[in-house]
C-alpha cells in the first residue's frame, strides 16, 4: 500500500499555513499563528475531519533563543532534520521564480491524534539537487530574509502547494487560507479554472472568479494595516513575471501594491476574523467585505497538564472529545481536587525555573505569568511602569513573576524589551523574585500556563486579534488578569473567570488600573479567601475552557465554511 493511499481516497479541505506547531521538536513555528494551526490540525484529527495541511519545511527553523549574562537575546539557527520525523515523497513540481523554474519536493508528516485520528501534513522543500544554491535555501528559514525572500516563499507555499497536492493525487474540495501568506494559491486556481480562449468575447476576462471564490475560505489574523504582507508590483513582476496579467492583479490585490490580505478577501467566498472584536475591526479596515467571526480556541488535550487531564478523566469522562463537558467542573469536582492538581503543575514550573535560571520560587506565594512573542504592542513592560508602586504592593502581599518569549531577530524593539525586563529583574531582585525562561516553545508554554497562579495579558488595544495563551491557562484552572482586547472581551466575566484591567475605553491609564486590580482584588482573594480563589479557578474551567477550544472552533468551520 502506498503511504498516501489512505489520505487520497476522499475529498479533503486543503489547509495552508506558513507556520505550524506540530510538536516541540519541530521548530517550524514562531508563535500564536503556528500554534493555532497545529491545534486546528489536532482537532481535525480528533474529530476525523478530512483535512490536508500544507506548509514549508523550514529546515533551519525559526530561531533558538539564548539569553546572555547581560539579559540580551542572542539568536541561533534552530535546525531540524525532516528525515527524523517525516517521510520523503516522490512527487516534484516546479514554480516560476525570476524567469526560471524552481523545483519543489515534499515531506509527509502524519499528525496522530490521541484518539486514533490521523492528519496528513505536507511540508514543501526546495533543497533539491535540481535547484541553484540560492533557491535551495528558499524553504530554510521561517520568516527570514528580505521582502524578496518572503515573496518567493509565498509563491512556493501558495502556487507550489496547490500544484503539489495535485501531483500527489489529493482530491481537494476547498482551500482554507490561514492568514494572507497563502493568498497566491488563488492565482494558481484562476489559471487552472480559466475559460477556454475560444469561448471568450473580445476584451472579456479569461478568469472564472466565481468558481475560485467558491473554492476558498480565508481566516485573517491581523487587526492593523501595517501587519498585512504587501509587495511592490515591480518586485512582483521581477519575481513572478506575467503569471497573472498586471491589470487583473491590481484589480484583485490593490492598485498601489500587492496586498495579500486584499487578494485573499477578493478571492474567498467565506472570510472570518478570529474574535468578535477582530471581525468588527476587519470590516472597518476593509469596508464592503463580509467578515464573520469564529473566535479562536486551543486543543484541549495538548494544553491540559497531566494532573488536570487525570482529574477530568475521573470526573468528566469524554471531555477531550466534548470539551463542553468542562462546564460541569463547578459542580462535579471538589475544591481539594482542583487545588491538588494545580499544586502538581505549580511544582513542575518551580522545578523548571530552578533548573533553567537557578532562581528558587516559593510554592506558598502566587506566581504571575507572562509569556508570548516579545514585541512592542504586547507591552510586557506595563507591569513595571511604576517600580515603587510594584514594590509597595509586594511588601504587603508578596508575589513572584515568571516571564518568557522570543523577539523576531529583526525586531529591535522586541529585543530591547527583553533587555528591559532583565534590567527590572536585577532592580527588583531583593523585593520580587522574577525569572525569565529562555527559548519559549510548546513544552515550556504548557509548563507555564498550567503552573502559574495568574495569567497576565497586557496588549495595546485594539492590536490583539485574539490571543490564545489565556485560553490554555483556562484549561488548567488559571484565571487571567488582562486588558479587554481580543478574546478576553468575550471570555472575561469579572471575578468569575478572572479580571479585566480597565473597561476597554481609550485613554485609560492601564498601568495604574493594573496595580489597583492586583493590590485590591487579586492578591487579597489569593491570600485571604482560598475558597473564593478556587471558585474563580472553577469558573475559569467551566466558563472558558469549555468554550474557547479548537474543537468548538473546528465544528464552526465545518458547519459554516467547509459545508456551505
Amino acid at each position: 500500500m502506498h503511504i498516501l493511499d489512505e489520505f487520497v481516497d476522499e475529498e479533503r479541505i486543503a489547509y495552508f499555513s506558513m507556520e505550524i506547531a506540530l510538536r516541540n521538536e519541530i521548530p517550524i513555528y514562531s508563535g500564536g499563528l503556528g500554534v493555532l494551526a497545529g491545534d486546528t490540525v489536532r482537532s481535525a484529527a480528533d474529530l476525523e475531519l478530512p483535512l490536508v495541511t500544507v506548509s514549508l519545511v523550514s529546515r533551519a527553523g525559526y530561531c533558538h533563543q539564548e539569553i546572555n549574562t547581560k539579559g540580551q537575546q542572542i539568536e541561533h539557527p534552530d535546525p531540524w532534520q525532516p528525515e527524523d520525523w517525516a517521510t520523503p515523497l516522490d512527487a516534484k513540481i516546479a514554480v516560476p521564480i525570476e524567469g526560471k523554474m524552481v523545483w519543489i519536493g515534499a515531506w509527509l508528516y502524519v499528525l496522530k491524534g490521541h484518539m486514533n485520528g490521523q492528519q496528513p501534513v505536507i511540508l514543501l522543500d526546495t533543497d533539491l539537487d535540481e535547484n541553484s544554491a540560492e533557491d535551495r535555501r528558499l524553504t530554510h528559514t521561517l520568516y527570514g530574509g528580505d521582502s524578496t525572500y518572503r515573496l518567493k516563499q509565498e509563491i512556493i507555499l501558495g502556487i507550489g502547494g496547490v500544484r503539489m497536492l495535485q501531483a500527489l493525487g489529493f482530491q481537494i474540495r476547498e482551500y482554507h487560507l490561514n492568514e494572507g501568506h497563502a493568498a497566491l494559491l488563488a492565482l494558481e486556481l484562476l489559471r487552472r479554472y480559466a475559460y477556454p480562449k475560444e469561448e471568450l468575447r473580445p476584451g472579456e476576462s479569461p478568469y472564472n472568479l466565481p468558481r475560485v471564490r467558491d473554492l476558498c475560505n480565508f481566516t485573517t489574523h491581523t487587526p492593523v494595516e501595517a501587519g498585512h504582507d504587501k509587495f511592490s508590483y515591480d518586485l512582483v513582476q521581477q519575481v513572478l513575471g506575467d503569471f497573472i496579467d498586471l491589470a487583473t492583479l491590481k484589480l484583485l490585490a490593490g492598485k498601489e501594491n500587492l496586498n495579500m490580505t486584499r487578494l485573499a478577501l477578493n478571492l474567498s467566498e467565506y472570510v472570518n476574523g478570529v474574535a468578535k472584536r477582530h471581525a468588527e475591526l476587519s470590516r472597518k479596515m476593509f469596508p464592503g467585505y463580509r467578515v464573520k467571526s469564529v473566535t479562536n480556541g486551543v486543543h484541549p488535550f495538548t494544553w491540559t497538564h497531566p494532573s488536570f487531564a487525570k482529574l477530568y478523566d475521573t470526573y468528566l469522562p469524554g471531555w477531550c472529545h466534548e470539551p463542553e463537558l468542562l462546564a460541569r467542573a463547578e459542580c462535579c469536582i471538589a475544591d481539594e481536587a482542583i487545588w491538588k492538581a494545580h499544586q502538581e503543575a505549580k511544582q513542575q514550573l518551580i522545578k523548571t525555573v530552578k533548573e533553567d535560571t537557578q532562581i528558587a520560587l516559593d510554592p506558598a506565594l502566587p506566581i504571575l505569568g507572562f509569556a508570548r512573542r516579545m514585541t512592542t504592542y504586547k507591552r510586557p513592560d506595563l507591569l513595571f511602569t511604576d517600580i515603587e508602586r510594584l514594590q509597595a504592593i509586594a511588601r504587603q502581599q508578596p508575589f513572584q513573576i515568571v516571564l518568557a518569549g522570543k523577539a523576531h531577530p529583526k525586531d529591535e524593539g522586541g529585543k530591547r524589551l527583553i533587555d528591559l525586563l532583565h534590567a527590572h529583574q536585577r532592580e527588583l531582585a531583593d523585593s520580587i523574585p522574577i525569572a525569565f525562561l529562555p527559548n519559549y516553545g510548546m513544552d515550556l508554554a504548557l509548563t507555564m500556563v498550567a503552573g502559574v497562579d495568574v495569567w497576565l495579558n497586557t496588549p495595546l488595544p485594539p492590536l490583539e486579534a485574539s490571543g490564545t495563551s489565556g485560553m490554555k491557562a483556562a484549561l488548567n484552572g488559571v484565571p487571567s488578569l488582562s486588558v479587554l482586547d481580543g478574546w478576553w472581551i468575550e471570555g472575561c466575566i469579572e471575578g468569575i473567570t478572572g479580571w479585566a484591567i480597565g473597561d476597554g475605553k481609550e485613554g485609560e491609564e492601564e498601568s495604574a488600573l493594573l496595580y489597583q486590580k492586583l493590590e485590591q482584588v487579586v492578591l487579597p482573594l489569593y491570600f485571604k479567601d482560598s475558597n473564593g480563589w478556587i471558585a474563580v479557578m472553577k469558573g475559569t474551567i467551566s466558563k472558558n475552557a469549555s468554550f474557547f477550544n479548537s474543537h468548538r472552533m473546528m465544528r464552526r468551520y465545518a458547519a459554516e465554511a467547509y459545508l456551505r
